[in-house]
């Protein structure tokens, strides 16, 4: 398993625990996320926020597969993931998938997500 795919589950994990402190060290200043249902675009501020206020929970992420190219001190990992959990308190359940982009951050050579979207591929079962 490549570092950058180390840094992908601890991605995942901070999510499934709502642990921000987890997530402020694996996501990059100037990270972007496209919502899998609006496709609305949310910066690092307003994703740690929603996670730290509760607007958004889960209680399942489960990785299904992915694929990791590596280019220097970036890497693309385009996955598939069944997730559930909620969003402003409305229950969410979804097949999706995703392509982030980490970036191999230049002052302590961690891994860091720099991008994140997310595609709903049907009803999750």
């Amino acid at each position: 398993m490549s570092s950058a795919e180390l840094a992908a589950d601890r991605f995942f994990a901070a999510l499934l625990a709502g642990d921000v402190a987890s997530l402020d060290t694996v996501i990059a200043d100037d990270f972007l996320i496209v919502d899998i249902s609006s496709g609305t675009v949310a910066d690092r501020a307003s994703f740690i926020a929603a996670l730290q206020d509760g607007a958004l929970e889960f209680d399942r992420i489960e990785l299904v597969e992915r694929l990791t190219r590596h280019y220097g001190d970036t890497a693309i990992i385009v996955g598939r993931t069944e997730m559930s959990g909620a969003f402003g308190g409305v229950g969410v359940a979804a097949s999706s998938r995703y392509t982030h982009v980490f970036v191999r951050d230049g002052d302590d050579g961690r891994w860091r997500l720099a991008s994140a979207q997310g595609t709903r591929i049907g009803d999750a079962a």
